[in-house]
Formats: structure tokens, sequence, C-alpha cells
């Protein structure tokens, strides 16, 4: 069987090392040797700089890489 995502709207910003920038999407921030702490409900996951941070339907981020982000989503207008 084949299946589609369904179209959802989410928030996410690439993360151009600027921790403010992430402080606003996430509220609280963890660094790590450069790279940020993404706690997700599979566990931790890393994002360096020009990865993009994606806050999921249920209010959990998730860090994307840039060519897996270009290939799965596109900008909406707000």
């Amino acid at each position: 069987m084949k299946v589609r995502k369904k179209p959802v709207v989410v928030d996410a910003v690439r993360w151009d090392g600027d921790v403010e920038k992430l402080v606003e999407l996430m509220g609280v921030v963890t660094l790590n040797f450069g790279r940020v702490v993404i706690y997700t409900p599979e566990g931790a996951m890393y994002a360096n700089a020009g990865d993009w941070i994606i806050k999921g339907v249920k209010g959990e981020f998730y860090p994307c890489k840039p060519d897996i982000f270009e290939a799965t989503y596109e900008r909406v207008e707000e």
C-alpha cells in the first residue's frame, strides 16, 4: 500500500547558529559542543547550524537536515 502524508502546516526555522532564534521558537535551548540538543519523543537528537528545526503538530520539536527539508516541505503563505 502507498500512502501520502496529510498536508499539515508547521512552524520551522533554519538555524544559523543564533541561539536567540531558537529560544523564540522552542523556549528553552540546550547546547552541546556547538550543537542544539532536541529532546524528541524518540529520544535526544542534535541539530547543527544550517539544519532546520520543525515544530510538530503536538508541539514537539525535531531537527531536519536541509536536503530532507527541501524534499519534504514547501513554504506556505501566511
